[in-house]
């Protein structure tokens, strides 16, 4: 099954527009995980089970683990998931943006090493930095276009044409270099505007959608600027919000987890 085939597949059966982000930061987790030699993927393994029925997609931030050498545990858990959840997408968070021969090696270590069903990758450096990315022709490409970060409006407001650049990304992505059909787009739910000016631009095509939870975006705004005529076309992600929520009475820390990610994911499908 291919990436969009299984995103899909995933909306249907779990009900969901939510990608869970596993963005795991050491210093705040729960104390007998932070000096255990496997606590970086232990802590994300009980995230993903106690998600698993409520999220899209899940999404490992590759710098987490990367910053501390553990990209063994990142393999670890990116097993994990392949393994127990072989039905909800995993998305490499990587931001890869390089050219050629070193693009082909990035994406031997997404699809290859990580097993991940699709991968961010920035567009700056125009098709053949995404080009080498489709010789997995199962494996989706998320590309960024119009980022949750204030600072993205340096670039991405830039006139070309009479259009801002992230327009005139999401219109070549869409109609030039979605080959596989297996093309996303990153927007993100801090600009709902610009959301909808995307949507109206690329289709049905789907899009990862940073910026709520710990950003702020809001929901109901980035459901109705981002959906599709049948209510999906989104993975809307939140990571902080749900990873570290506070636990309540007698919940652990994945309890925790779970009951942010159903009060999101139910919040979301309000506006569907």
């Amino acid at each position: 099954m291919n990436f969009i085939d299984k995103l899909n597949a995933a909306w249907r059966s779990n009900d969901s527009l939510l990608c869970v982000g596993l963005d795991p930061d050491v210093e705040r987790f729960p104390a007998h995980l932070r000096d255990h030699p496997q606590g970086i993927a232990d802590f994300c393994k009980a995230i993903v089970d106690a998600t698993a029925d409520l999220a899209c997609a899940f999404k490992p931030q590759i710098a987490y683990f990367a910053a501390l050498g553990a990209e063994d545990q990142l393999e670890t858990l990116c097993r994990y998931v392949k393994e127990r959840y072989p039905h909800i997408p995993l998305i490499l968070d990587a931001k890869r943006g390089d050219i050629g021969a070193t693009a082909h090696q990035y994406a031997r270590e997404a699809f290859d090493r990580y097993g991940a069903d699709a991968v961010t990758v920035n567009p700056y450096m125009g098709f053949d930095s995404v080009e080498p990315y489709m010789a997995w022709p199962d494996r989706g490409v998320i590309v960024l276009c119009r980022t949750s970060n204030a600072g993205g409006s340096d670039l991405q407001f830039l006139d070309v044409g009479g259009r801002p650049l992230y327009q005139h990304v999401a219109q070549l992505v869409a109609d030039k270099w979605n080959k596989n059909g297996q093309c996303a787009l990153v927007v993100g739910a801090t600009f709902p505007q610009e959301l909808a000016q995307v949507r109206a631009l690329v289709g049905d095509m789907p899009l990862l959608v940073p910026g709520i939870g710990a950003q702020g975006g809001d929901i109901a705004a980035t459901v109705t600027s981002g959906r599709t005529a049948n209510g999906a076309g989104m993975m809307i992600n939140s990571s902080r919000a749900i990873i570290y929520a506070k636990p309540q009475g007698d919940e652990d820390f994945a309890a925790a987890a779970r009951r942010v990610a159903l009060e999101t994911r139910d919040a979301i499908n309000q506006y569907r």
